[in-house]
């Protein structure tokens, strides 16, 4: 970060929350807009990479429990609006978000890009697999046509989602990580 900013929060220490959830609002602003859109090299076969479950991942990953369910929730209900409530998203968003910051708790990972990549494609399977389940339940499709579709979307949504994991991981968690370092300060 620049000195001008850094300069900035020393002078105004309120700015720097408000820079800092500017950020993370804007962030999630961008995914839900990038997230209806097909453009070459995003989609395989009319399926495109889950934008805000690459976002839960990413701000799960240093967080509590709580927080990326919260984090899961919101980001579900926000996509649940852009679409249909009907599967809900918030139900399998809400998952991710528990899941992958037990995961950190547990140190079973160590972060970088290759395993936020890999969380990611896990978490991409089991967030449409949850999706599936729901349409199981909700009948009106015979469960083979169901779960036969489901390998599809669950693989190409997992591989998409995975290989474009970085583009939102990297930036936000060097943000979130500079906004660590100067608050320690």
């Amino acid at each position: 970060m620049n000195m001008a900013l850094e300069d900035l929060f020393d002078r105004h220490p309120i700015s720097r929350p408000l820079v800092n959830w500017g950020v993370t609002v804007i962030s999630v602003l961008m995914c839900l807009l990038v997230l209806p859109m097909r453009l070459p090299g995003m989609e395989l076969a009319g399926i495109g990479p889950n934008w805000l479950l690459i976002w839960v991942v990413a701000w799960s990953v240093k967080r509590t429990m709580f927080q990326g369910a919260l984090a899961g929730l919101i980001l579900g209900l926000l996509q649940d609006g852009m679409t249909s409530p009907s599967p809900t998203h918030a139900l399998s968003l809400t998952l991710i978000g528990v899941l992958t910051a037990r995961l950190q708790k547990q140190r079973y990972i160590e972060e970088d890009f290759i395993s936020v990549a890999l969380i990611v494609f896990g978490m991409a399977v089991l967030a449409e697999t949850v999706t599936a389940i729901q349409f199981s339940l909700q009948g009106g499709r015979s469960l083979m046509e169901i779960w036969t579709y489901h390998q599809f979307v669950a693989l190409s949504s997992a591989i998409l989602s995975s290989l474009w994991a970085p583009v939102v991981y990297f930036p936000l968690n060097r943000w979130w990580e500079r906004m660590g370092l100067i608050e320690q300060v």
